[in-house]
């Protein structure tokens, strides 16, 4: 028997289309996704876990205010300032925007303004860059990962193994409420295939305490289901429920996060990834702990 051989995964679209209400006023001018953990946007930590996992198109979806910001950051070599650099013998302080300018192609669109309101539209939104792919995957820059191998590479890596799946989904065990965030993975008995997964679930009716977040790997089969005629809860337009709806006729794996998902979807759990990765990777960290001993 001929063994199947699945091509490798290309491209990647990351999303940032959101109002970020809870963030207000800054982000009626700032995407969510371009606020900083250290001196690096959050969704440039997005986009790197692309790069490690090989991919060679990055589609990022975003706001009609925050296509020309992003736009801007990954494409403009700021030659002023590089010149500038260069005169005064700094050249080294530019070595971060020449990583930027370093990445695969990267493309920015907005979201079809005609798709109901909910996390799966920005994915919808990106049917003609995705629908010839055999396999793509789709991320939510609320979503960072941390660690030598991010979510992105995993997943590729586990189709490697199993090109046999409609879809791959990343999970990571959360703790007591906080699975009413997110969605909830149901396995089939014995296997680490989905058998459900309920969005925002109340946890006494959650299935399990391990939560799905925006790390996917899709075909372009889940353009079926991601449609304005299947919104769910709140009349959204839910990632979930596509998936969920996929995984009653397909075969849908999970894979559990080999490094720590942390979400920046809310400013409190924003801040505590913002401080997580300044005291694991900044060089001033030890005058922020330093300064946390102080504050009473």
């Amino acid at each position: 028997m001929t063994k199947t051989v699945n091509k490798p995964v290309r491209k990647a679209i990351i999303t940032d289309a959101g109002f970020a209400s809870r963030y207000l006023p800054i982000t009626k001018t700032v995407p969510k996704a371009m606020l900083p953990l250290g001196n690096k946007p959050v969704m440039q930590f997005v986009v790197e876990e692309c790069v490690q996992a090989g991919i060679e198109e990055i589609i990022i979806v975003a706001t009609p205010e925050g296509k020309p910001i992003y736009e801007d950051y990954f494409n403009n070599a700021v030659n002023r300032i590089r010149k500038q650099l260069a005169s005064q013998d700094k050249s080294d302080r530019y070595e971060p925007v020449q990583h930027i300018l370093d990445f695969p192609k990267i493309v920015v669109i907005e979201q079809d303004p005609s798709l109901p309101y909910g996390n799966g539209s920005p994915i919808a939104s990106a049917k003609n860059f995705l629908i010839k792919e055999e396999a793509f995957l789709a991320m939510y820059s609320d979503d960072v990962v941390f660690g030598k191998i991010g979510a992105a590479k995993s997943l590729v890596d586990e189709y490697a193994k199993h090109p046999d799946a409609e879809a791959i989904i990343m999970g990571q065990e959360v703790v007591g409420k906080e699975i009413e965030k997110y969605g909830s993975i149901k396995f089939k008995p014995g296997t680490r295939e989905l058998e459900t997964v309920i969005e925002k679930p109340k946890q006494a009716d959650a299935p399990s305490q391990l939560a799905s977040y925006g790390r996917y790997l899709l075909k372009p089969s889940i353009f079926d289901y991601l449609t304005p005629e299947n919104i769910g809860k709140d009349a959204e337009l839910w990632t979930a429920d596509a998936i969920d709806r996929l995984a009653k006729k397909k075969k849908v794996l999970v894979a559990k996060t080999a490094g720590e998902w942390l979400t920046t979807g809310d400013p409190a759990n924003y801040f505590m990834a913002h401080l997580k990765y300044v005291l694991a990777h900044e060089p001033y960290a030890e005058e922020v702990k330093a300064s946390m001993k102080k504050v009473k």
